[in-house]
C-alpha cells in the first residue's frame, strides 16, 4: 500500500454540506516520522507526530490510536506506526459527521455512518472513546450553535449525562470552557449550545448561575442575528446576573473587555431604556467612564437593545448627548481654577450638562 494521505474531519463534513472550507487537516497512513521528514515535511507538535507540508503548510498527522490514562483530557498516550489503519484513527474522533475522510482520488471513506447522520441532521458519537474527553461535550454543544437544525442522538445525550454524573465535566480546564463557550456564542444560534449543555446537565456544572430560560435565549440569538461582537454577546448573556458576573469571569478566566462590559451593562440596564435628563445622562457617562471609552459605552447600548425595552429608541439620543458632552474642553475649564483645584470636577460636570441641554 505504501504511504497514503487523506483529508479528514471538518473539511470533509463542510464540503458535503456545501459550505466553504477554510483549512484541511490531513492524516497519513503507512508512514513513519522519518518518511515524512525525507519528503520535506517539517515536524511540529511535541506530543504526537504532526508535520507541515513544505508548500501548503497544511497540517499532516500520522494516523494514530490513543488510550486514556488519567481523568480530564491531559491523560492520553498516543501510539503511531505505519500499521495503524485509517479506521483506527477515525474511530477516536468525536462525532460520526467529523469521522469521515476523503482520499486523494476524491473517494469518501465513511466507516461510521457520518454521511447518513449528515443527511438525518444528527450529532452521534463515534465510539465510547467520546467519554474519555469532557471537552467533547462543549464541542458538540458549539456545533449545535453552528448547525442549529441538527439534534443530538439519544444515545449520545445519555452518554453525556453519564459523563456529567461521573464528574467528568468538573475536570474541564477553565480556559477550554471559555474557548468553546466564546466560539459557540459567535455562531449563528448560540441558544442551541445552551440547550444542549442544559439537556445533559453540563450547564449546571459549568455555569450554575445561568438560568437558560426562553427569553434570555431569544435575546442572545437576537445579538447573534445582529452580528454583534463577542463582548456584546457576552454582556447580553450575563445581563441578569449582577454580582455573580465577577465570580463567573474569575472562574472561567473571561477576558477583561468581556468582563467589564458585562458588569457595566448589568449595572446600568435600568437606565438605558429611559429618557434621561441632561444631569442624569452626564452622571451616567461619568459612571461608565464614557468620556475615555466611548466605544465601550456604544457597545453597552448595542447589548441593551437586545433585552431592554426602549433601549434601542434611546440609544441615538444618548450617543448624541455623549458627543455634545465630549465637546466640552475640560482642560480649558481646569485652567480657570488654578487657585482652587477641588472645584474643577463640578465645573466640568456643569459645563457638560449645559452642553447636553443645549
Amino acid at each position: 500500500m505504501g504511504m497514503q494521505a487523506f483529508v479528514v474531519g471538518g473539511a470533509v463534513r463542510d464540503e458535503l454540506l456545501g459550505l466553504p472550507v477554510q483549512d484541511h487537516d490531513w492524516v497519513v497512513v503507512g508512514a513513519t516520522p522519518e518518511d515524512m521528514v525525507a519528503k520535506g515535511f517539517r515536524p511540529v507538535g511535541k506530543d504526537f507526530p504532526v508535520f507541515l507540508h513544505p508548500q501548503t503548510h497544511e497540517e499532516y498527522a500520522l494516523a494514530r490510536t490513543e488510550r486514556k490514562t488519567a481523568p480530564g483530557y491531559h491523560g492520553f498516550v498516543f501510539h503511531t506506526s505505519p500499521d495503524v489503519k485509517l479506521e483506527d484513527d477515525l474511530i477516536r474522533r468525536d462525532l460520526t459527521i467529523n469521522a469521515m475522510a476523503r482520499a486523494e482520488d476524491g473517494g469518501i471513506v465513511d466507516p461510521y455512518g457520518g454521511r447518513q447522520d449528515l443527511r438525518d441532521r444528527i450529532f452521534r458519537h463515534v465510539s465510547d472513546a467520546f467519554a474519555e474527553d469532557p471537552v467533547r461535550i462543549l464541542r458538540l454543544a458549539r456545533f449545535a450553535a453552528r448547525f442549529a437544525d441538527f439534534r443530538v442522538a439519544q444515545s449520545t445525550n445519555a452518554l453525556m449525562q453519564r459523563m456529567v454524573e461521573e464528574g467528568e465535566a468538573d475536570a474541564l480546564v477553565p480556559e477550554r470552557v471559555w474557548q468553546e463557550l466564546s466560539r459557540g456564542l459567535m455562531e449563528r444560534t448560540p441558544s442551541r449550545m445552551f440547550a444542549v449543555l442544559a439537556d445533559c446537565g453540563a450547564l449546571a456544572r459549568i455555569l450554575p448561575e445561568l438560568a437558560a430560560d426562553a427569553g434570555l435565549m431569544r435575546q442572545i440569538d437576537a445579538a447573534a442575528g445582529r452580528r454583534l461582537d463577542l463582548p456584546v454577546r457576552f454582556a447580553v448573556l450575563m445581563h441578569g446576573l449582577g454580582q455573580a458576573i465577577g465570580d463567573i469571569a474569575k472562574r472561567l478566566r473571561v477576558p477583561v473587555d468581556c468582563r467589564d462590559l458585562a458588569v457595566m451593562t448589568a449595572r446600568e440596564q435600568g437606565m438605558l431604556g429611559q429618557a434621561l435628563d441632561p444631569e442624569a445622562a452626564v452622571t451616567l457617562f461619568e459612571r461608565c467612564d464614557a468620556f475615555r471609552k466611548p466605544e465601550r459605552f456604544a457597545q453597552m447600548l448595542l447589548a441593551a437593545a437586545c433585552f431592554a425595552p426602549g433601549a434601542e429608541t434611546q440609544a441615538p439620543r444618548l450617543l448624541q448627548a455623549l458627543e455634545a458632552a465630549r465637546g466640552v474642553n475640560a482642560g480649558e475649564i481646569a485652567g480657570r481654577f488654578v487657585e482652587n483645584k477641588a472645584e474643577i470636577p463640578a465645573a466640568v460636570h456643569a459645563a457638560r450638562v449645559a452642553a447636553v441641554a443645549s
